[in-house]
């Protein structure tokens, strides 16, 4: 979950690295570091700093550092306490080599203690640094990356490491397994790092390393190979997101920003993937046979965190879609449990960054059972899209904020689009009425678009509530799984403890909590449920508690039981998911300013899970 850059080429490594760091800050925030190697002074330099990057930033400022190679880091800890000795880049004893590293490695307390024994001297308390120790180890009279190779193949656990050393002052080495690492191709001057967004400024054609793989770069070559050293031929791949994607844009937080760009995310994502003349649905990468959808008897969607309850809403979905019986695992129980799924099965697994380790694990755990794997995900090459059947991409966009906003509605977008097109080719629902379907869906942005207009009251709403000690979030059927995440949200970014809840259980224990000191937010959409959902807000309101309403517009009988309502537009209730996320996403935002967090870069979190 840390972030990492590398650099070697013909400018000044410095500013291109801290550029790089700060649009990887999502990756990780506890501590960051940066060497570079002078060549004609064969001087190794590395300045490193406990806290974010603005604190690298100053002593750089201070103490510069020149070359044009180097590699840089922004660490979320998992070894070690974030402080100055335990942040990355580490060195080896003499002080010849550096190197980053991104995951953990599993077996470094019986390595270190080999290490310990043959004379080397340890500084810090991470297990990145046996890394470094033992490409000293093997770093003899051979090249560099041969060295590193006969490294990583004693390590256990997951990994995403870059190398530089004096001896090879123009080499720059990257290498991965269970971890994520690209490698940037430029004129003159070659890049490796965590995710796209760090080299977008200076290329957009990218080579995806996949497992077990070495990346060899100088300044006009690369070489990939794997850790025997045979050549592995590769191309590189044209990315098109724009570098102004992921900047804010002049929004005060990249989470703000993101929250704005779903109506015209959804608007072209809708537009990308249903033809207009025919109303039928397009998934480019989506390679899974026709014949083998028809075919299958029961799904399997797995996934964590935000997209895990984007997962919940799609398990509504398919099965009123589709008729077919879905069930829904974090990937992290998944992947540890007894898998009662074969050939009639399919997975459809769910990541943003498609790099998040646990449904990756569970992805490879299904695939060894021969049961077909369907990936949606928003970055194109990650591991879980190369590793899976079929892929549905989101195109959202960089998300840079770590509580995820327009991934979610993406994701969702992506499940409602699917299940129109599985029950179109299994004869489900006859064309009529999914035209229908798509025809309200296709209205969803412009809805989304008239919430955005009213954020401001939202914002308001949110700030007179910022100081209750606890919230709980209750929502029905379809809208369930939008009261848990409206409780992450929140939780994420302001730290205040909240529960989601389906309403209908909340009599039996949550409605022991209820008081005068604890805000209840209530997803009370105009539905099939909607008088059983009233029903509950009458309970809170009879037991004093402060009831926040996400209602339809003219709903006038919610106004009986609070003053607190946001309003949003009339949509069919199987698609107000995509609508009611908005507000809860805003109420999370505004409250967590109001309270002074970082929205983006909330505590002990990290944007992309890579480590178990």
């Amino acid at each position: 979950m840390c972030g990492i850059i590398g650099y070697v080429g013909q400018r000044e490594a410095q500013g291109i690295l801290l550029s790089g760091l700060k649009r990887l800050e999502y990756r990780g925030y506890d501590s960051s570091g940066m060497a570079t190697l002078l060549p004609n002074k064969n001087t190794l330099s590395i300045r490193k700093s406990p806290g974010k990057i603005s604190a690298l930033e100053k002593i750089l400022h201070n103490k510069p550092l020149a070359g044009t190679l180097g590699i840089a880091h922004t660490r979320w800890a998992t070894h070690g306490a974030p402080n100055q000795a335990n942040a990355h880049p580490h060195d080896d004893c003499k002080g010849e080599l550096v190197i980053v590293h991104n995951g953990i490695i599993e077996n470094y307390e019986a390595l270190k203690s080999d290490l310990i024994k043959e004379g080397h001297h340890f500084k810090s308390q991470t297990d990145t640094e046996v890394i470094a120790h033992l490409i000293e180890k093997f770093y003899k009279d051979v090249p560099l990356e041969e060295a590193v190779m006969k490294c990583l193949k004693l390590l256990s656990g997951s990994f995403a490491i870059g190398v530089i050393a004096k001896r090879e002052p123009g080499k720059l080495i990257g290498a991965r397994s269970g971890s994520p690492l690209i490698v940037g191709v430029g004129k003159n001057e070659n890049f490796l790092a965590s995710d796209t967004p760090a080299i977008l400024d200076a290329t957009k054609d990218i080579i995806f390393l996949d497992e077990n793989e070495v990346a060899i770069l100088t300044n006009n070559n690369v070489r990939i190979t794997d850790l025997n050293g045979a050549i592995i031929p590769k191309k590189s791949v044209r990315i098109n997101w724009d570098i102004a994607q992921a900047e804010k844009s002049g929004y005060k937080h990249f989470m703000l920003k993101e929250i704005n760009e779903q109506p015209k995310i959804i608007d072209n994502l809708i537009g990308r993937r249903i033809r207009k003349d025919s109303n039928d649905i397009v998934f480019e990468e989506q390679n899974i046979p026709e014949e083998k959808l028809k075919s299958i008897k029961n799904i399997s969607i797995v996934a964590c965190g935000t997209a895990y309850h984007a997962g919940m809403v799609g398990k509504y979905i398919l099965e009123s879609v589709c008729a077919i019986p879905t069930s829904i695992d974090v990937s992290s129980e998944f992947r540890y449990r007894r898998l009662l799924i074969d050939r009639d099965t399919l997975v459809i697994a769910i990541s943003q960054s498609g790099e998040t380790a646990d449904t990756l694990a569970g992805v490879r755990q299904a695939r060894k059972q021969g049961v077909a794997v369907l990936s949606i995900c928003n970055v194109l090459g990650s591991t879980l899209t190369r590793e899976s059947d079929g892929v549905i991409y989101t195109h959202a966009g960089p998300e840079i904020g770590v509580a995820s906003t327009k991934a979610y509605t993406a994701q969702l977008i992506a499940l409602y689009l699917f299940a129109f097109y599985l029950a179109k080719i299994r004869n489900i629902l006859p064309q009529e009425e999914i035209r229908k379907y798509l025809n309200e869906l296709r209205r969803v942005p412009k809805m989304q678009e008239e919430i955005l207009k009213g954020q401001d009251a939202i914002g308001s709403l949110a700030r007179r509530h910022s100081h209750f000690g606890s919230f709980l979030f209750l929502g029905r059927n379809v809208n369930y799984p939008s009261a848990l995440e409206g409780a992450l949200k929140l939780k994420e970014i302001s730290y205040i403890p909240a529960e989601g809840y389906a309403a209908g259980e909340m009599k039996h224990g949550p409605i022991a909590l209820i008081d005068e000191y604890r805000a209840v937010v209530c997803i009370a959409v105009e539905s099939k449920i909607y008088e059983k959902m009233s029903s509950n807000i009458q309970e809170i309101h009879s037991r004093k508690g402060k009831i926040i309403a996400i209602a339809s517009v003219g709903d006038k009988k919610i106004k009986e039981l609070t003053k607190e309502v946001i309003y949003v537009p009339h949509v069919d209730e199987f698609f107000s998911p995509l609508i009611c996320a908005l507000p809860l996403q805003l109420l999370a935002y505004h409250v967590a300013v109001k309270r002074g967090c970082d929205v983006d870069q909330p505590r002990n979190l990290a944007k992309s899970v890579t480590v178990e």
